[in-house]
């Protein structure tokens, strides 16, 4: 389950599971679960990569696998990947259940047809839902109210009834529970409202670089709003918040369905200026982009420089990944690697590091195609000496290969 309204949708499938598994004379040994992820990725689903990575190392203590329903390997863009997922653990010699499905998963034509078209629906239900959310998150923020989660350092969020009155501050955590109700922004509170102000000085007026910014409020014990501290790429995203002009802009970056973050043009921003009581002057902050540009044309770097410090930090490391890559000192961001190379991928392998077979689904899907092409085949020959007539099955397992 992928949000806090679910937060009982766990319980639910372990109690449909369970059902389940009575009715069969199953006994259930160990769950696997992912509370509060997303299904359009792998990446951070800590309990299904343990599941994978259990039945691959042959410490799998059981000789079957209950799942909810075919949406819970995942949402996957890509339909395949949810196959492949499932294919390994059969590979192993374990049998999948789906618990709420139905049709019995026993490798009959109506189980194969069925289970694909629930792993397209699963795919068109995300692609349906970020549509339905991206257009409602560009009307709120066109209408100057906040669409969601934490305000920045130096605002707060106020609730307001449907006719603008101010009702209470939001806490971390909190919620409106009123559909008429909206929520904006305020400054507030003073303290932070002045810290703020003061970073604009100091990198404006006082010529001071980002990260001895960072260094003297680290050293005062001044911490971001998530209790974290400072550091150059903090108060760059400081620096460069329009927010503080009391200006709301939505859809600068996106990334659609687990895909890459993007830059997005001017054009496809949506705004709304002037929503709120500004912190900073627009004259102070426009000389705080100016000088920003000015700071990141002195650093550009080449290609074999940007390859160099990354090689180097793999030999330090002995692997890489998005969190070693951010947490490295003498090491670009990963967004200037995936910019710069295509991806980040692409900048690994570029140094000599190749990521485990869970993030390269390039090559995994032309893995999976062969597999099916193998398994389709000798289907069809057995087929054929059964006297039966396999131009059905394999027009529906090939259908996205029209070249075929």
């Amino acid at each position: 389950m992928s949000s806090d309204p679910q937060k009982f949708s766990i319980e639910i499938q372990a109690a449909a599971i369970a059902a389940y598994a009575a009715r069969r004379g199953i006994e259930i040994v160990h769950t696997y679960s992912d509370p509060g992820r997303s299904g359009l990725s792998i990446a951070r689903r800590d309990g299904l990569q343990q599941l994978i990575d259990d039945v691959q190392n042959g410490r799998a203590d059981f000789n079957c696998i209950l799942v909810f329903d075919v949406s819970r390997w995942g949402r996957f863009q890509d339909v395949d990947e949810s196959a492949y997922y499932e294919f390994i653990c059969k590979r192993a010699g374990l049998e999948v259940h789906y618990c709420s499905e139905e049709f019995e998963n026993d490798g009959s034509l109506v189980s194969v047809v069925l289970k694909n078209l629930k792993r397209v629906g699963a795919a068109n239900f995300s692609r349906d839902l970020s549509k339905h959310v991206f257009l409602g998150q560009s009307n709120t923020v066109s209408r100057g109210y906040w669409r969601g989660g934490p305000a920045a350092y130096g605002l707060r969020r106020m609730l307001v009834d449907e006719n603008g009155r101010p009702k209470a501050i939001l806490e971390y955590g909190q919620r409106k529970n009123v559909k008429s109700e909206r929520v904006i922004l305020v400054p507030d509170p003073k303290s932070e409202i002045n810290l703020i102000r003061r970073i604009f000085a100091s990198f404006v007026v006082q010529k001071k670089n980002r990260s001895a910014i960072a260094e003297e409020l680290n050293a005062e014990r001044t911490f971001t709003r998530s209790g974290k501290r400072w550091t150059s790429r903090t108060i760059s995203n400081v620096l460069e918040n329009e927010v503080y002009l009391g200006h709301m802009v939505f859809n600068r970056r996106s990334t659609k369905l687990g895909d890459r973050l993007i830059k997005n043009p001017p054009g496809m921003w949506i705004r709304r200026d002037n929503a709120f009581k500004a912190i900073i002057e627009p004259r102070l902050f426009a000389r705080a982009q100016k000088r920003l540009q000015e700071v990141e044309n002195n650093k550009i770097e080449t290609d074999r420089q940007l390859l160099d410090r990354l090689s180097a930090l793999l030999r330090r490391k002995g692997r890489l990944s998005v969190h070693i890559v951010q947490a490295a000192k003498k090491v670009r961001h990963p967004s200037v690697y995936a910019n710069r190379f295509g991806s980040l991928m692409r900048a690994y392998e570029l140094v000599g590091f190749r990521p485990k077979a869970r993030y390269r689904f390039a090559e995994v899907a032309a893995e999976i195609d062969h597999v099916i092409c193998s398994v389709v085949d000798d289907i069809n020959v057995d087929l054929r000496g059964r006297g039966v007539n396999p131009s059905f099955l394999t027009n529906c397992i090939f259908s996205r290969f029209p070249e075929d």
